[in-house]
């Protein structure tokens, strides 16, 4: 039960850096560089942590097609730690 859990953390923030790696190369007209120096210029981490999440929508409905639960679970835990992440850096 934990370990399916953990298999579903684990998914989900790699699913979350692919989003982000994803969203930076398909939509971003800078280098990986120059694209994170503007964002950090920006103060956009929250804005693109969240771009970067919605992933994890795909994978938690594939975990409940093929209901695994725990691992929705999992999935889950790690998006709503995703939000709080993002409501810190909103005001910071």
């Amino acid at each position: 039960m934990k370990k399916e859990i953990l298999i579903g953390i684990l998914v989900a923030v790699f699913a979350t850096i692919c989003g982000f790696f994803l969203y930076i190369e398909l939509f971003s007209t800078h280098s990986f560089e120059e694209t994170m120096k503007l964002i950090k210029d920006g103060n956009l981490y929250g804005k693109v942590l969240g771009l970067a999440a919605i992933p994890n929508l795909f994978v938690f409905f594939v975990f409940i097609k093929k209901k695994q639960d725990y691992r929705a679970r999992g999935v889950l835990i790690t998006t709503i730690a995703t939000a709080f992440i993002m409501l810190i850096l909103k005001f910071l």
